[in-house]
């Protein structure tokens, strides 16, 4: 068993509380409220920011530029492409993608966004493709099931935001999995446990921002 489905199995439990969350279930049958599909996009445009500057990271850390590129084409696809299940949300709680941009960050999402750019900073590119995997992984594992399980078509509200992960994610993974198994091969015992431990933190992550999201959380004392 390579280390990408060791990891993939032990984190098995928090995928699926993942995809069983209400936010999620919510996208799946097609109603959430609109004022936790703003929270979410509000949070997810400032952390996806985040993650375009993990992944930047990884091309400075690269020693060829086949990984260059492999950076160089997630952070295309979080410019270029993910804007496209973002603007989905938006049509259907009726505001402008524009409108909600530029946000403070949630607890939650701070911390996410914080610990990611910490590990990338200070970690090898072992510890960085680790700590970012699980936000497309997990997607990808909902989009998927949800088309699989739900079988939505274009009358169903959240159509493009399943479809876009449930089809769009999977051959840019599949890169990142064949770089983290290769990087693990070579890696010593204490990365490994490293590598191990900032994915499943991740993972953890993923399934409180979309609690962040379901309880449209704030800071606790505002002024």
């Amino acid at each position: 068993m390579s280390f990408s489905q060791q990891l993939r199995q032990e984190a098995d439990y928090i995928f699926e509380a993942t995809y069983n969350h209400p936010f999620v279930k919510g996208i799946a049958e097609g109603h959430l409220k609109k004022e936790q599909l703003i929270h979410y996009v509000k949070q997810d445009f400032e952390y996806l920011n985040a993650m375009i500057q993990a992944r930047a990271l990884g091309i400075a850390k690269s020693s060829n530029r086949e990984d260059m590129e492999m950076f160089n084409s997630s952070i295309g696809f979080i410019l270029n492409s993910e804007i496209h299940p973002h603007n989905n949300f938006c049509r259907v709680a009726e505001v402008e993608y524009e409108d909600l941009q530029g946000y403070k960050l949630a607890p939650t999402a701070q911390h996410y966004s914080n610990y990611m750019l910490k590990v990338a900073h200070e970690g090898t590119i072992g510890e960085l493709i680790s700590v970012t995997l699980p936000c497309p992984w997990i997607y990808l594992y909902i989009g998927e099931r949800m088309m699989e399980e739900y079988k939505p078509d274009e009358n169903h509200p959240f159509y493009e935001w399943i479809s876009f992960y449930g089809v769009q994610t999977e051959p840019r993974m599949q890169k990142y999995l064949e770089k983290l198994d290769q990087v693990a091969e070579h890696a010593s015992d204490e990365e490994r446990q490293l590598m191990k431990d900032h994915f499943m933190t991740s993972c953890q992550l993923e399934y409180m921002f979309f609690d962040m999201a379901y309880n449209i959380e704030e800071w606790p004392v505002q002024k």
